[in-house]
């Protein structure tokens, strides 16, 4: 193992965290102020990455998919919270649950009859497609390091907004009591539809940003939906704060898990028992985590103000 392979996995890891956090702060803002569970929010990061495939086929540009796949991705979120989860806000956790389980179906079958089964490419331009020496001999991926810096930003933008800004006064204080505001005369409606909005467009950021990397394809949303639930719950429910000092935990102990845990093992046992009890254990990593979390702070680690 030698430090070069050691800072490159901790990229990787740094890397899964942001994309964790994309994904989660839109989830996170839904289930803690809407307190809607949506298991569909998987979905939007799946159709984000679509139309972007689809846009960037058109276009023949990577940057211009991304900017108009955003704004068409925000606008599929706007149009499913206005006409299947709205009348959801009042029922129970089951029955929402059974719902945007319905939305999963529903899309997956959506994107195979558009997009057809076999899935799609989103190529990167040449400038993107290559490495950077971030030291002396140490390269990485040049997109990879643009995924960094664009979920570096649009934290510090989220927490502009939230902190800062009048509209972010009224998220804090809709996850807090969101009867009290509406009382107070503001349009619950309307700021329930912006921020599934909000969420569905950083859910389709995500999905844009993971397509040059995987391929894009049916599905592609439910497996990385757990993990985004698992950091929303260890950060704690409605915390942007939270949501992203957790998906870099999260992202960074299973990347670290997967790449390394397998030489720590062999310490202890045989190299072949090792490689066979590695993947396993460091798939199990995040949720001892979780459960360690939720006995010490059943609330997650940074709970929004009034939830404590």
């Amino acid at each position: 193992m030698t430090w070069a392979l050691l800072l490159e996995q901790f990229l990787n890891g740094f890397q899964l965290g942001v994309l964790l956090f994309l994904l989660a702060a839109g989830l996170t803002l839904v289930f803690g102020i809407m307190d809607l569970v949506n298991l569909a929010h998987g979905s939007l990061y799946m159709v984000g990455a679509f139309i972007c495939a689809t846009l960037t086929e058109l276009t023949g540009s990577f940057g211009w998919g991304v900017l108009l796949a955003l704004p068409a991705t925000m606008a599929v979120g706007v149009i499913v919270e206005m006409t299947a989860l709205r009348t959801l806000y009042a029922r129970d956790h089951l029955d929402q649950v059974l719902a945007t389980f319905g939305l999963i179906l529903f899309f997956n079958e959506l994107t195979r009859i558009v997009w057809g089964p076999e899935g799609m490419v989103i190529p990167l331009p040449a400038w993107l497609d290559g490495n950077v020496e971030i030291l002396p001999g140490v390269h990485y991926p040049t997109f990879r390091m643009l995924i960094i810096a664009v979920g570096l930003g649009v934290a510090a933008a989220l927490y502009v907004l939230v902190v800062k800004t009048r509209t972010g006064m009224l998220i804090r204080a809709g996850a807090s009591n969101r009867a009290m505001i509406g009382a107070l005369g503001v349009n619950i409606k309307t700021l329930f539809t912006a921020i599934f909005g909000l969420g569905a467009a950083l859910a389709g950021l995500a999905g844009m940003m993971a397509g040059p990397i995987i391929e894009v394809s049916t599905g592609m949303g439910e497996e990385i939906l757990i993990l985004a639930f698992v950091v929303i719950v260890i950060g704690g429910i409605g915390s942007i704060r939270g949501a992203f000092i957790a998906a870099l935990i999260v992202g960074l102990i299973d990347t670290m898990g997967r790449s390394f845990l397998d030489v720590l093992l062999s310490a202890a046992m045989s190299a072949s028992a090792a490689e066979t009890a590695a993947p396993a254990l460091s798939a199990m990593l995040v949720y001892i985590l979780m459960a360690t979390v939720l006995f010490f702070r059943p609330q997650g680690l940074f709970p929004p103000h009034g939830r404590q």
